[in-house]
């Protein structure tokens, strides 16, 4: 089905509020998803919705027409944003195919609409501030903040209030957030050789799991880079999206382009060791900014961390002086990072380490973002997770590997085992110094 008009995925078109509008494209799309069908293993939303197709064509005989606000929302609430259905589909824009689809956009600017009319939900308010609950809970609170996380007890009432599950494994907060350790500590000496990197740290690695940006600058620096910290940086503003607060996104969007700004200037690489927040600059900046110049340039130059070093493997400019091998390592390829279609470069890069074996696995971990963590939706997030977690088991690993921290701490709450980001086995492997917490 050829859309009457090119669908607008860009809030800053006054057609994105329109509802009526909103409501063409979207009986549109499940039109064309109802006669393919074949993302109906990707997530719940395609399984709920071919379900409702079905049952209105027994009852009633109108199939999509007869949908009602109910059966948008229920679709709607099932979808997480893993980006799996996109790059799959063959009917996408990127496809150059006259369809135009894009299901996870779409659900994007259904739940902002409904934001926009209903309210954001307490639950959605308080997972969308990551760097909010990261500034408080690190430092001097950590021990009593981890404590409370420790504590089924006292995490179900937590659930009871914030909707967020008992049960789902959160983040720890660091006793030392990166961008102190950062300050304090001396650059290596061969760093800047090759020039300067940004580091767009992300909230998880700044406040929870510096770890992934110790490991990230040391290695970087041992490649001969020096790594600037812009301080002004925030949130990438994906956990606002997540529950349709565009205008909180935006604003999040306009205070890392300017603080990132300066270095895409200066023709100097932006490098993201997260892939949902690489993900957002490059591809959601853009579209939220109005297809700006300093968006785009921004975009431009960003690179996941696992993606930039990759690059320099194909430069030939990548040093393989490892000191150590890892052995058999389960590598978990996470979504947001294959909807950037930029292949696997941890796989690549852990490959080239000697007396390494990397078994790659590419199966969602159904987390995406905030709605994993959600307790209505964490028992369903843990089947669709289960092919992971089953094909993770099957390999004989001495370590875990994925680039999402959120997917580590599905991998680690299964399986009883930590999973580091890759540039942690990285930093291993060269036998550059452990970055391990601080003691108190």
């Amino acid at each position: 089905m050829r859309p009457t008009k090119p669908p607008v995925f860009d809030p800053n078109d006054e057609r994105y509020w329109d509802p009526r509008d909103l409501e063409q494209e979207l009986q549109r799309a499940f039109t064309i998803c109802h006669g393919c069908r074949m993302c109906v293993g990707y997530c719940p939303s395609f399984p709920d919705l071919f379900a409702r197709v079905d049952g209105y064509v027994e009852r009633r005989g109108e199939e999509i027409e007869a949908f009602d606000d109910a059966d948008y929302r229920a679709v709607n609430d099932l979808c997480y944003q893993c980006k799996l259905c996109y790059f799959k589909c063959p009917y996408t824009p990127d496809e150059d195919h006259p369809f135009q689809l894009d299901f996870p956009r779409l659900m994007l600017r259904h739940r902002a609409q409904r934001a926009r009319r209903d309210g954001i939900p307490l639950q959605d308010r308080i997972l969308g501030e990551p760097q909010l609950l990261g500034r408080m809970g690190c430092g001097l609170a950590s021990g009593p903040a981890n404590f409370v996380s420790e504590q089924r007890l006292l995490r179900k009432a937590q659930e009871v209030v914030t909707g967020i599950s008992a049960d789902f494994l959160l983040p720890p907060f660091a006793k030392q957030p990166l961008r102190e350790w950062m300050r304090r500590r001396e650059p290596a000496p061969e760093g800047g050789t090759k020039g300067e990197l940004a580091l767009f740290s992300t909230c998880t690695v700044d406040f929870n799991l510096p770890a992934a940006g110790r490991a990230a600058v040391q290695v970087l620096e041992h490649q001969g880079y020096s790594i600037v910290f812009p301080e002004e940086q925030t949130c990438c503003g994906m956990p606002n999206l997540d529950g349709g607060d565009v205008e909180a996104a935006t604003e999040k969007a306009e205070r890392n382009i300017a603080a990132l700004l300066p270095f895409a200037r200066a023709g100097k690489r932006i490098v993201v060791p997260g892939p949902t927040c690489s993900y957002v600059i490059k591809k959601d900046y853009p579209e939220l900014l109005g297809g700006r110049e300093d968006a785009l340039l921004v975009a431009e130059q960003t690179r996941d961390l696992m993606e930039f070093l990759r690059d320099e493997l194909r430069a030939k400019a990548l040093r393989l002086d490892f000191e150590r091998g890892l052995g058999e390592v389960a590598y978990h390829v996470p979504c947001h990072l294959r909807a950037q279609k930029v292949g696997f470069p941890a796989w690549q890069l852990l490959g080239k380490i000697p007396e390494t074996r990397v078994t790659r696995i590419e199966e969602c971990s159904a987390v995406d973002g905030t709605w994993g963590m959600k307790a209505q939706y964490y028992e369903l997030g843990r089947k669709y997770a289960a092919k992971l977690i089953r094909e993770v088991r099957a390999v004989p690993y001495d370590h875990i590997a994925t680039d999402c921290p959120l997917s580590g701490r599905r991998l680690e709450k299964e399986l009883g085992a930590p999973a580091l980001h890759p540039i942690e086995l990285l930093n291993l492997a060269y036998g550059l110094p452990p970055v391990t917490e601080p003691n108190p």
